[in-house]
This record gives structure tokens, sequence and C-alpha cells, in this order.
């Protein structure tokens, strides 16, 4: 997840700022996304709402953690009611034990966390590297097993040569650049990293569900402290940027290692969020490969059963996902028609000459919309702030939205609003994103507010 899919986080982080908590938002970032020109016009639509009632909305954050004692997020964090904190009783009977603000499913029960994982290129190398290391290549051509494990190999190989020779000069670079590549080396991409040994599961295995522990945050909830505040932040009181939806409550379930996450761990968070309630699920992550789609997307179509909008980043690879897959997707190769409950989004900048930003993911059917995701100011842990940019960033913009939506207008369900926000796309100074999402624009608060408004009979 912290790789690419931050944009090569630590590298971008260096061009942002550079100090390592950034208390002040760089010039001219401060609320963009919420304002009017490229931003949502999120502001102006709660003019629209003035004097109108709203009900708590729950959304599901799956992400690396979430700081749920932030300054900004006070009275946003969701409590399970039916959980008694600490006792180590499964009150409720869902499963997990004091899941009060969620569950974390890269822990153990004995509180201990995981933190860096293996890209999942490097766990398919490492299963298949025993049948097909030093096998005669003209021998196989055919078999589509091989062809995946020479894929990996290579790709593997390829990205640690190109860290590899920073090895001899890391003490040149800044603290977090050194951990950055020693990070590569030694986890990500190294086949003997056993990353599933602390959490002590089968990963094969969906039905082996007792793992993991309640402690929402994790060793690193910068990723998931600031999705959770572009979504929920507590609006107008002059700390940070502002979240999208007012009247939200914040479930941390943490999946996503520094690396990829594991198809189960998706797969499970996705259930635990729709078991307990939450409307909206904003997930901040991808990768390349997924072993066991089939199970994945079972979850996600057992969420939109339930009424669940979906929200997911596009990713940060300049790619086309009609091409090039980023999981998970809306529509596996096994699906006859995309989820209908899903959101692909792209990430947008402030710049109308460069409006989509040049690290997006692209899509002309596979990415549903854009919205922002350059230069975001908002939380990250120990109450303090920072701008970070990423499809990541604006997945919770539209994830927010949808939430906000929900909340004024309860009458609708989540694929009606999904259906307003499409709708009521704005295409600024004209420059319609005819191959870049489906919907040909940036998702617009508050031509949504006027769509749900006459949905429900312009109440």
């Amino acid at each position: 997840m912290k790789t690419n899919r931050i944009i090569n986080f630590f590298f971008a982080s260096a061009i942002l700022a550079s100090s390592a908590i950034y208390a002040q938002a760089l010039p001219g970032t401060l609320n963009w996304y919420n304002g009017e020109g490229t931003g949502m016009f999120t502001n102006k639509a709660y003019g629209l709402l003035k004097g109108k009632n709203s009900q708590a909305v729950i959304v599901a954050v799956i992400d690396s953690g979430v700081d749920i004692e932030h300054e900004d997020l006070k009275g946003k964090i969701w409590v399970n009611t039916d959980e008694i904190p600490n006792n180590k009783i499964d009150d409720d009977k869902n499963g997990y034990v004091d899941d009060v603000h969620g569950w974390n499913f890269i822990g153990n029960a004995n509180g201990k966390n995981l933190d860096a994982a293996c890209l999942e290129k490097t766990r398919i190398l490492k299963k298949l590297m025993d049948k097909y290391d030093g096998v005669d290549e003209s021998s196989i051509k055919s078999d589509e097993e091989f062809q995946l494990y020479l894929e990996v190999k290579n790709a593997v190989e390829s990205e640690r040569a190109e860290y590899e020779p920073y090895l001899e000069s890391l003490d040149q670079f800044d603290a977090d650049t050194r951990k950055y590549i020693s990070d590569h080396l030694d986890y990500l991409l190294n086949v003997n990293f056993d990353d599933r040994s602390l959490i002590g599961d089968n990963p094969d295995d969906f039905n082996d569900r007792s793992y993991g522990n309640s402690d929402v945050e994790g060793p690193d909830a910068l990723h998931g402290t600031h999705v959770a505040g572009i979504i929920g932040a507590i609006r107008g009181n002059g700390l940070g940027g502002d979240g999208v939806a007012d009247n939200v409550k914040i479930m941390s379930v943490r999946a996503v290692p520094n690396g990829d996450e594991n198809d189960k761990d998706v797969a499970l968070a996705i259930r635990y969020a729709v078991d307990n309630g939450a409307m909206v699920i904003n997930m901040s992550f991808g990768k390349d490969y997924s072993p066991y789609q089939e199970k994945v997307m079972e979850a996600i179509l057992y969420a939109d059963t339930k009424g669940v909008l979906m929200v997911h980043a596009s990713g940060n690879d300049a790619k086309d996902t009609d091409v090039e897959p980023n999981f998970p997707t809306a529509l596996y190769s096994m699906q006859a028609t995309p989820t209908p409950l899903w959101l692909s989004v792209g990430a947008s900048t402030k710049d109308k000459g460069e409006l989509v930003a040049s690290f997006s993911n692209f899509g002309a059917k596979s990415v549903d919309v854009f919205a922002p995701g350059f230069e975001i100011y908002n939380s990250v842990p120990q109450s303090a702030y920072q701008n970070l940019q990423g499809t990541s960033m604006a997945s919770p913009m539209v994830a927010g939205v949808a939430a906000m939506l929900k909340s004024y207008f309860p009458s609708l369900t989540m694929l009606q609003i999904r259906g307003a926000m499409v709708s009521s796309v704005a295409i600024p100074s004209g420059k319609e994103l005819n191959e870049m999402c489906n919907s040909r624009g940036l998702v617009n608060v508050y031509n949504a507010v006027k769509t749900c408004q006459k949905l429900v009979g312009g109440k």
C-alpha cells in the first residue's frame, strides 16, 4: 500500500515539505478541495442544507489504522456500544473480542502488530519458486502458472535491482528515505521474509478467522488518519483541513500494511464493516496481483447485497486500469457485469491547466469519477497535520460526499446516492475527461445535493 499506492510516499513527502511533521499547510492548499473552482464546492453545498437535520453515517476506513484520539476526530469515531471495552470478552458475539472502535486484521491475539509485509508479487514468487526454479523454459512455455512465475520473478528482481545500488550510500539520505529503501529490500521484495508468522493464521484459509486484535491504530497510522480526516475531520474549528462530511462515525478496520494487503484480510475487513453497520467503505489501497480474486469478489458482492457503497482509490501508477487492473476491482474476470455499488476514484489537482494528477490511474470504463487528490492538508497521528497526495486522498473525498448525502437524505439508497454523484459531476473549463473516467468529470457536492433534493421531492 505505501509503495506506489502513495506515489512512493517518502520521496513525494520530501517534495511537499522539509520537516518531519508539517504544522502549516503549503501555501494555497488549506481546504482547497472543499472550495469552488477545481474543488468540490462542498462549502457551497452546505448552504443548501442549512437548517436541515442529519443522521450519523458510519464510514469504514479499511487502511493502515487510525489515530482515534486525534484532536480533529473527537466525536467522529465509531463506538460499538454492544461491546464492553477491555474485558477480553466478545460481548456482542460477532467473533471479535473488544472491537469497540473496529478491528485490526494484521495483528495477533497478544497485541503485536504487523508493519512491513511483502508485495503480492513477492508472495507469489515465494510460492512458485520451489516448483519452477531451474526448470527448462522451453519445455513448459504454454503453462499459465509458469508464465506467472516468470513474470513475478522478473518484476521482483528488476525492482530489487533498482534499490540495491543505494545500499552503499544510505547515509546520504534522510531517515525516512533510508527506511523506505531498506524496507523494500528487507521486507517488501524479500522472498525469505515470512510476513504472516507474527499473525499466526493460515492466509490461504478464509475460514480461519480467529486472528487479529482490537488495536485499530497500529504502529503506523499516518495514512489511515489522513484518510479519516478527509472524510470527517471537524468542520470549521480552525484545526487542519475540514472533513467533507459533518455527521459521520469513522470505523477503523486495519488491514493494510507497509507493503501489499492480503486478499484474506481485505475480504474479511469488508465483511466486518458491512456486518457492523457501515454504509460506506473507503479503500485507499490496491495492488497488481490478487491470488484469491473470487473470495474478495464474494465479499464485495456481499456488501453490494447489503446496500453498502464501496469507494476505491484507482491507484498511482499513471496506468490505464481498463487494461491493467488495480485490485480489488468492481469487475473481476469471472464477473459478467461490474458491481453496482462501487466507485473507483482518480485524483485531480487544483490546477485547471493540469486537472488530472500526473500519477493518477485512469480508465474510460474502470474509473468512475475524479476528485481532489493533490496537496491535501489534513490530519496525521499525534494531533498533527500534513500535506499528502495520491488517489488515496481522492477516494475519501468521494466517500465523504457519499456519507454526507446519506446523512442528509437518509431515505435514499446508496445506489441512488451513487447515481446522484456520478450524474452531477462538474467539468471545469469544459475539459471533459473522456478517456479518463466514465463520468467524464469531477465530483461536485453542490450539484449532487441539488440532485438528491430532486429525488426526494425538493425536501
